[in-house]
């Protein structure tokens, strides 16, 4: 349900990026074309439980789902909230009850977190698109391609920092970049990858 809405700004693979970041530069790469990485900080640790099912319910909502597989979506959501909120693990003998994020590897965690951030990434997309630049994103890790000063970058990102207090972006910037499994590199105006 989720990938169908995000499809435009997620990519699943660097083949897929490669494939959109080449259709992007015919037309728009230059000398100054940056490109940044950006790491969401301990993403399914940081999402609050309680905002983190709101998001699920938002995300239904948004979609005007009535039911998924025959259940209901108060069943759905209360489901969530009973599995994010009841989260144990042991670590040296110890058994601890997690009241922040979810749990690692949880498939609940991961629609959890990329319902979070859709809502929480869509003020950037706009600002990014609107730019002329390219935004896609693979689960905590975004990429953006863009022809604005390297200072300018920053200062947005700083600002994009200040959006919601449990999400943290770590960013790089520059003319190249590593993301997934490519090296991207602008080498004065042309895209190369490998």
């Amino acid at each position: 349900v989720f990938d169908k809405i995000a499809q435009k700004v997620t990519v699943n693979s660097g083949f897929e990026l490669l494939k959109k970041l080449k259709e992007w530069s015919e037309l728009n790469i230059n000398q100054e074309t940056l490109f940044c990485t950006i790491d969401v900080v301990d993403l399914y640790t940081m999402i609050p439980q309680v905002e983190g099912v709101l998001s699920l319910k938002k995300m239904l909502d948004y979609l005007n789902l009535k039911q998924i597989n025959g259940l209901k979506l108060e069943t759905i959501i209360r489901l969530s909230r009973f599995v994010m909120q009841n989260n144990y693990f042991s670590y040296d003998g110890q058994f601890y009850h997690q009241i922040r994020g979810g749990s690692m590897g949880s498939p609940l965690t991961l629609t959890v977190a990329n319902c979070y951030m859709f809502f929480f990434k869509q003020q950037i997309i706009k600002q990014i698109k609107y730019s002329g630049g390219l935004y896609f994103r693979y689960i905590d890790d975004i990429f953006i391609t863009i022809n604005w000063p390297a200072r300018h970058l920053l200062k947005q990102i700083e600002r994009w920092n200040k959006f919601d207090e449990n999400i943290k972006l770590n960013a790089n910037i520059g003319s190249s970049t590593n993301f997934l499994d490519l090296y991207i590199e602008n080498q004065d105006g042309i895209l190369f990858t490998k």
